[in-house]
Order: C-alpha cells, then structure tokens, then sequence
C-alpha cells in the first residue's frame, strides 16, 4: 500500500532513459522500490544490468526481507546466462521459493521488449531490448499493471527451463 505522501512524491516520476547506465540506474532504481514482487522480461538476462552484484543485492534484500517476496523473471534466450554462471540465475537457484525461472515460449519469441516492474506501480521499459532508450516510471499503475497484464500471459504459457532450476554439482 502507497501512503498519500509516497503517492505525492511519486506522481510526474516518468522519465526517458538513454544510454547504457542510465538503463541500469533505472532499473535499479525501480527494483529498489519493490516491497513484495518483482517481474522481469528479458530476452537474455542482460548481464550488463541483471548480473551486476548492485542489482543481486536489491534483489536478495527482498526476498531476505519479506517472506511473501516474489521474483518471476521470463528469459526468451537464457543459453548464454546459464553458461556464464549469471549471478541472477545463482542467487535463484539458492532461493528457489522466491524466485522462478521461465523460458518464454516460442508463440512469443516476437517480443522484442525489456521490462521490468515492482510490484504493481513502477515499470522500467524499453520497446527493443538491443537498445539503450526507453522510459523509467516510478508510480504508473496504469502502465505497470499493462505490462504485467501481457506477462502473465506470457508466464502462463511459458515453461521452466531446466537448467535455469537444476543446480550443476
């Protein structure tokens, strides 16, 4: 729940990213104000943002700190992460209540998207994942709940991927 001054300060937050660490700020940003879930659509575990020790902090904090915590993440290629021991795909397989692993299926390989939302308000997106422009926004429930609309669609139909669950011992 949103308190009326969070409300306040939050309204007008939209804004344009462009560039690399203005994505990564972003989307640190928007996860840092997660308080119960966590969505994120990515077509390879971007390492340059998700692998990055910043953002695995944000992350272990809350599922540490909340026991209802959620992390969904949809992977449309995860080949790459697994091979390259990703620390988001790690930190998932410790905490596996928490956090799950899907591989997007193949009727929606044409999402070219990257997103990510905290809970139901804030969203960082961009409309093509090989790019470094898009929008951070901070409390847009309107926009947040879309998207989150499109990936549990998605999720739905989406599968675990083995690898991304099985630990290698």
């Amino acid at each position: 729940m949103v308190s009326k001054e969070q409300n306040e300060s939050m309204e007008n937050a939209r804004r344009v990213v462009s560039g690399h660490d203005d994505v990564r700020a972003a989307t640190e940003e928007i996860a840092r104000l997660a308080t119960k879930s966590l969505v994120i659509f990515t077509q390879d575990l971007e390492p340059s943002i998700y692998d990055q020790n910043t953002f695995i902090e944000i992350v272990k904090r809350l599922v540490l700190s909340r026991a209802y915590a959620r992390i969904r993440v949809l992977v449309a290629n995860p080949q790459r992460a697994v091979k390259d021991g990703h620390k988001l795909i790690t930190l998932g397989r410790r905490l596996n209540s928490y956090v799950e692993f899907r591989n997007v299926h193949k009727d929606f390989a044409d999402h070219r998207e990257a997103y990510l939302i905290s809970d139901n308000f804030a969203i960082s997106y961009r409309l093509d994942a090989s790019r470094w422009d898009g929008m951070a926004d901070s409390y847009s429930p309107a926009v947040a709940s879309h998207y989150l609309a499109d990936f549990d669609e998605i999720w739905a139909a989406s599968i675990q991927h083995p690898e991304l669950r099985a630990l290698h011992l």
